[in-house]
């Protein structure tokens, strides 16, 4: 069910809300202002540690000629192979990598395995994007030979 609701904005804010809505690709106003209240939420509950369980971008920047950083960043991920789903690796220039690490698990685990990453010797530029997500049941899909009852995994939806 959705619930109406009328908020008063001045002119120029107006404007400059339907230019964001326009360059974003919104179909309305609406559209836009719940994505708006959904961000802002999302980011009250981790903020106040009420968002238990998390997906996750970890992106950073490292100098590859750092003695030995390459293998800290991959012993560290192959420490915490439950929080990192998978690793992009790109080359910037002749000595520097850009990396994003896709996480999930419990928020407090990711934060604190992304905070051990950023603050390895080498590393620039790090931040972490966290979503929000409620765990749900794990079950099986399908049928896979050699694998009675199919392949078992948890989905992970995002909060509302």
């Amino acid at each position: 069910m959705m619930e109406r609701f009328t908020i008063s904005l001045d002119g120029e804010l107006a404007r400059e809300f339907d230019a964001l809505i326009a360059e974003r690709g919104y179909g309305n106003r609406s559209e836009a202002v719940r994505d708006l209240i959904r961000d802002r939420l999302a980011a009250w509950r981790l903020a106040r540690d009420e968002a238990p369980y998390c997906v996750a971008c970890l992106s950073y920047v490292y100098n590859h000629h750092e003695r030995d950083l390459a293998e800290r960043l991959t012993a560290l991920q192959h420490e915490h192979h439950e929080l990192t789903l998978a690793t992009m690796h790109a080359h910037l220039d002749h000595e520097h990598c850009f990396e994003a690490a896709f996480l999930r698990g419990p928020t407090a685990a990711v934060r604190t395995f992304a905070e051990a990453l950023i603050a390895e010797r080498g590393v620039r530029h790090g931040k972490l994007n966290l979503v929000a997500v409620e765990v749900g049941r794990q079950h099986a899909h399908g049928y896979k030979p050699r694998v009675r009852g199919g392949s078992r995994h948890v989905h992970f939806k995002p909060t509302r």
